[in-house]
């Protein structure tokens, strides 16, 4: 079974039934990880993995610790046929760092799982706040605004979404930069 295959597969038995909304999106995003591979080369594949599995932490057999980057890596982490790099996009995924620190537990993070290269950190982000909760597309304006509304600005995760939201511009900017010339054939 090929990397994606395994994903898909490990994503759908964690999400499917318990969380079917989450489930579409994380489907929606992987398919937003597709449109990418032009940019991506040789980690379209592995980019495409982590998109389909970042939200696992989400799933209540596995949830722990409340926070779903760090949950799901761990739990990453201890499958068999895991890569690595894709635990590690999923642990840091959406500038996970800093909703750590609004949740006490940046040290953790940072300690247990190294951060990924910059180029692929940014196009999971940039998958992630271009699709909606559904699943379909969206633009990160939106996305952010859906985030804040759905838990409330004075909560962990408005709090920290709203700080996070100029790297999630800049991230995105920067893929949209190197999309670019594909989308145009130049």
């Amino acid at each position: 079974m090929g990397l994606t295959e395994w994903a898909y597969s490990l994503s759908g038995a964690m999400l499917s039934e318990p969380l079917p909304r989450r489930w579409a999106h994380s489907l929606g995003v992987a398919k937003r990880a597709r449109s990418l591979s032009p940019i991506l080369g040789d980690d379209a594949e592995l980019l495409e993995a982590a998109a389909v599995l970042h939200d696992v932490g989400y799933s209540p057999a596995i949830a722990t610790t409340g926070f779903h980057p760090l949950d799901g890596a761990r739990f990453l982490r201890g499958q068999e046929g895991a890569d690595e790099r894709v635990v590690r996009l999923v642990a840091h995924h959406s500038c996970a760092l800093l909703e750590a620190e609004e949740r006490g537990l940046r040290a953790e993070l940072e300690g247990e799982f190294e951060l990924e290269r910059p180029d692929l950190v940014d196009a999971l982000l940039f998958c992630d706040m271009t699709t909606t909760p559904d699943g379909t597309p969206t633009t990160p304006a939106e996305r952010l605004d859906e985030i804040v509304k759905r838990y409330g600005p004075d909560t962990i995760v408005g709090r920290f979404i709203q700080r996070a939201s100029p790297e999630i511009y800049a991230a995105s900017k920067r893929v949209e930069i190197r999309l670019a010339p594909v989308s145009t054939g130049d």
